[in-house]
């Protein structure tokens, strides 16, 4: 079985689970080949649902969660997205296919800036969006965006990929009106909560999706040592 043979059995599994909901989020995946934005040495564990190192100390987020950014976050066609922890820029291109679908127009793009804080996998990650043709949807940044990218607000949908100690104000301040930031809350090791925060005239609403693992948030707002 061939790599994509692979990926596309996990796909049709979380589809059938119920974690992929909408059709235009489960051709996001189908379009978007994971193993070309691994390591040579990961590539092989492309079509696992899990978690899978990187490099430097990172990983990228398990394919079930990727969904339930895009569920939990109402990504759809024409949405700008911040993506805080960029990695290896697969989850960024996933974003990008619902937001700026290839089916669509280009008038009708969004589009998706994504920030790194470590300077070889922001490197890396660009190079993987550039080869595989999502350079005009995605935009990859290296820096610091634990405080968000006030230069492009407000987004629709701000997505974090680290646990943060607390939720950083001025992310909420860079959604637009019905924006939504999801974002992983609780300590350094093992165990956080992730929460949907969602903005509207009648104020923030804040929702707890459910426990969840994910590395520290580095940098100004991050987790200290």
């Amino acid at each position: 079985m061939t790599d994509k043979e692979e990926y596309e059995r996990t796909i049709a599994s979380l589809e059938s689970h119920g974690i992929l909901k909408r059709k235009e989020v489960l051709r996001a995946f189908l379009s978007v080949p994971r193993w070309e934005f691994l390591p040579r040495e990961a590539k092989g564990y492309a079509h696992i649902d899990t978690p899978i190192p990187i490099g430097h100390g990172q990983t990228t987020s398990a394919l079930h969660m990727t969904a339930m950014f895009c569920e939990y976050g109402g990504m759809k066609l024409g949405q700008k997205v911040l993506e805080v922890g960029g990695g290896c820029g697969y989850m960024s291109c996933v974003y990008a296919e619902v937001v700026a679908s290839k089916d669509a127009k280009q008038d009708q793009w969004g589009h998706v800036w994504s920030v790194e804080i470590v300077k070889e996998l922001a490197e890396s990650a660009k190079q993987s969006i550039e080869r595989t043709g999502y350079g005009d949807r995605v935009t990859m940044i290296y820096g610091d965006a634990s405080e968000g990218l006030p230069e492009h607000a407000p987004y629709n949908v701000i997505v974090v990929t680290s646990a943060a100690p607390d939720v950083p104000k001025p992310m909420i301040e860079q959604l637009a009106p019905n924006g939504v930031l999801l974002i992983p809350i609780g300590g350094p090791h093992l165990y956080q909560e992730l929460l949907r925060i969602g903005k509207s005239d009648g104020g923030i609403e804040e929702k707890s999706i459910g426990g969840v693992a994910f590395v520290p948030m580095r940098g100004k707002r991050g987790w200290k040592g």
